[in-house]
């Protein structure tokens, strides 16, 4: 665990624990169907609510942890690289808004108030999938410096695959909730929904570039 590869590490895990663990009580508690539930209704009732809500929120700041060093480790790294500041603060930012929206999905579960929740998920999985898209053209335009080119297309693979599922995702699940519930648009945006969340392993890929640094903090006392 050299530098802090630590938080990417730790993100991964911890969010995919977190769909898998809240799964797995929503189905003892016999609150969702087996196959392809929507990742809200994993987090809808209680026990379940109270688990994923929890683990949702820590994931939410460790989320934010990983986005802000990795801003700095790009922030660095364009002493050699050419990657426009401006378009690393643009995924800086729009990292945060995705984090914003994982804590509006775990204050405001689905059976509370539908439209927040709504409003979160899709802040949530937009955002997200921006984010992943401007960091797979950072790592381009780092290279050779940033990671392998193997790298950079692994990134553009995670990228595309969340771009190509979040549409479906949301489309879908507004026909299913007018079309009078029809299964066929439950299947393809929960299946959807699931491939979305779980292309966020995203994250893992920095671990190779979270070894080569370490975040410092600096006390100053002013006079």
């Amino acid at each position: 665990m050299e530098g802090i590869c630590f938080l990417p590490t730790f993100l991964v895990i911890w969010s995919s624990s977190t769909f898998i663990v809240s799964y797995l009580i929503a189905l003892f508690e016999h609150d969702v169907d087996v196959i392809f539930p929507y990742i809200s209704e994993i987090g809808a009732k209680p026990p379940e609510s109270c688990i994923f809500g929890l683990m949702t929120i820590i994931t939410a700041f460790a989320g934010m942890a990983t986005i802000y060093a990795r801003y700095k480790f790009v922030e660095k790294l364009n002493e050699k690289a050419g990657v426009p500041p401006a378009l690393n603060q643009a995924a800086f930012w729009i990292g945060m808004l995705s984090c914003l929206g994982i804590c509006f999905v775990a204050t405001f579960q689905e059976t509370t108030i539908i439209q927040m929740h709504d409003a979160g998920a899709i802040l949530f999985f937009v955002s997200g999938v921006l984010y992943t898209t401007l960091q797979s053209i950072i790592s381009y335009k780092a290279y050779p410096y940033g990671c392998s080119l193997a790298l950079c297309h692994t990134r553009t693979g995670m990228a595309t695959i969340a771009f190509l599922a979040v549409s479906p995702t949301i489309i879908c699940v507004l026909l299913h909730r007018t079309e009078d519930k029809d299964y066929v648009f439950h299947l393809v945006s929960a299946v959807s929904e699931w491939i979305v969340a779980f292309s966020f392993i995203f994250f893992f890929t920095y671990i190779h570039d979270f070894k080569r640094f370490t975040l410092k903090l600096r006390t100053e006392f002013v006079s």
